[in-house]
């Protein structure tokens, strides 16, 4: 069972309070002040916070609001006099998890603390779970976003990785291709196996033959493969009949899931590519994934360079989602490059000129995301970050199709 940490300016009842759970078998950790209390207070702290409304300096309600903010599912139970109950009562509407009045008689503060210690380790239990999931699951970990597009990618690349059949991935430039076919096959039963990029076009018949010898019991991705002559797509058919122990992966660059139609592949390898296909969307089709894959990529950037990551700030991710980013997620990548490096950036030719209502707009939702992002997806902590009552808070996010449960990924 994880630690109370007691906050009370009142070293007598701070003792009591110590003694009290010390008989109870309960582990206990007292604070005299929220500046000695933060110390205690991280996303990864065990246990639960007990403290009183009324401090001299940084209130309980300064303490619960900072709690809010490094993890929004920390108990917060308040202790509170007779007089302050409608303070109480205001401090539950902004998350706290429970209020007891004082003197708290060992009865009524058993039952509170153990509801709050059990919740508190499902919460971490469930993280840690999650966690767990995640690092045995590469879509989760290398396909970035949290739209719905986001997550119909790492749907589908989960679904067609557990099958046997080969696959057709297709994507607009810069999408991505080559990056979720080596996916699937890190997602697949095969990922042990042998793994191999190859260009269709320009890949002769005894290179092609080679290299499906090469990958038994793998995968071979064969990127462009509509730039492959007719005669070699007709070869690489009937190579495929005899080197059954490979699962292949073609590439395709289109734009539209729409436009993938047999004309440049040979329409038996098509119909034999497509029994199992993934379309990556692009970034003008899911804007929301922006500034979330900015962040890893800057991330990464900076770990390449040596440097420091510089903040990514509201200005700079409105700036960013004003720009017409054709080149997806490559393009994305360079910019994150030259962020890091300090290297001004110029805005695109291809820029889409927008009027001030909707330049607006977009900023106003890049915070509503931000907001939700940092705060896990709770939305009562993200209204407040922002200073926001519920309602309009929860107004703007429907004017937006934002979800707020989307982010407690």
């Amino acid at each position: 069972m994880g630690k109370v940490l007691i906050v009370d300016d009142d070293r007598q009842l701070r003792q009591a309070l110590l003694q009290t759970l010390e008989l109870a078998g309960v582990q206990a950790q007292g604070a005299g002040s929220f500046i000695e209390a933060k110390d205690f207070i991280k996303d990864d702290f065990d246990g639960i916070v007990l403290s009183d409304l009324r401090m001299p300096g940084r209130d309980g309600f300064h303490l619960l609001s900072y709690s809010q903010k490094i993890d929004p599912e920390l108990p917060v139970i308040l202790l509170t006099g007779h007089a302050e109950i409608p303070l109480a009562v205001k401090a539950m509407g902004q998350g706290a998890f429970d209020f007891l009045e004082k003197p708290c008689a060992r009865d009524a503060l058993l039952p509170v603390l153990e509801r709050a210690l059990k919740t508190r380790s499902l919460v971490l239990e469930n993280r840690n779970l999650r966690s767990t999931l995640e690092a045995s699951d590469p879509a989760a970990r290398m396909v970035f976003g949290i739209s719905d597009k986001a997550q119909n990618l790492r749907r589908a690349i989960r679904t067609v990785a557990a099958l046997n059949t080969d696959v057709l991935i297709s994507g607009a430039p810069g999408t991505g291709v080559s990056k979720v076919a080596e996916i699937i096959h890190m997602c697949s039963p095969r990922a042990q196996g042998p793994f191999q990029k190859r260009a269709a076009d320009g890949l002769e018949g005894r290179a092609l033959e080679q290299a499906l010898e090469d990958c038994a019991r793998g995968i071979l991705f064969l990127d462009r493969i509509d730039l492959m002559p007719q005669d070699m797509q007709l070869a690489l058919l009937n190579l495929l009949e005899h080197h059954t122990q490979v699962r292949l992966i073609a590439g395709m660059t289109v734009a539209s899931p729409a436009l993938v139609a047999p004309g440049s592949v040979q329409e038996d390898l098509f119909y034999r590519l497509t029994v199992a296909s993934v379309h990556i969307p692009s970034l003008s089709e899911r804007t929301e994934d922006i500034p979330v894959m900015f962040s890893q990529y800057v991330q990464q950037a900076a770990e390449q360079s040596g440097l420091a990551a510089p903040a990514i700030t509201p200005q700079v991710t409105a700036h960013l989602l004003q720009q017409d980013i054709s080149g997806n997620a490559r393009a994305l990548m360079s910019m994150a490059m030259q962020f890091v490096l300090g290297i001004e950036e110029s805005t695109s030719k291809n820029s889409a000129a927008q009027g001030l209502v909707a330049q607006m707009a977009q900023v106003e939702k890049t915070l509503l995301i931000d907001a939700l992002r940092h705060s896990k997806g709770h939305a009562v902590a993200a209204a407040e970050s922002l200073q926001l009552p519920r309602k309009t808070f929860y107004d703007k996010l429907a004017k937006y199709g934002i979800r707020a449960e989307t982010f407690r990924l």
